[in-house]
């Protein structure tokens, strides 16, 4: 039997955060810059890790690199999460209108019942 090549599980945004280290990572550097040192001793994961998931991240644009002399600063670029903010945002209205149902049966049983202890 033949199998057929895998698809990249990497070649966007939401497909790179699906990975759980990756998204530690991103965590990581939102707080700020750091060197892949930092983030390994951080995460508790190995450098060589660390570095692999730091290159899938740059490849979709969530993290950017600087040279700063003989260490390489790797931080966060938010925008690349766009896409990720816009598909979610979609379904905002609908938990909006499902708390506000919510509220007003709440409110409902509340005048209903009075105190339901």
């Amino acid at each position: 039997m033949r199998r057929m090549a895998r698809a990249a599980t990497t070649a966007d945004v939401f497909n790179a955060v699906a990975e759980p280290r990756r998204r530690a990572i991103v965590d990581a550097l939102a707080g700020g810059e750091r060197p892949v040192t930092a983030l390994a001793q951080e995460l508790a994961l190995a450098q060589p890790q660390v570095s692999k998931h730091l290159r899938v991240l740059r490849e979709v644009g969530l993290v950017a690199v600087r040279e700063a002399g003989r260490r390489r600063l790797y931080r966060l670029d938010a925008r690349a999460l766009k896409p990720i903010h816009d598909w979610v945002a979609g379904y905002e209205r609908l938990w909006s209108e499902r708390f506000e149902q919510l509220d007003a049966v709440l409110d409902e049983l509340k005048s209903e019942g009075g105190d339901a202890r």
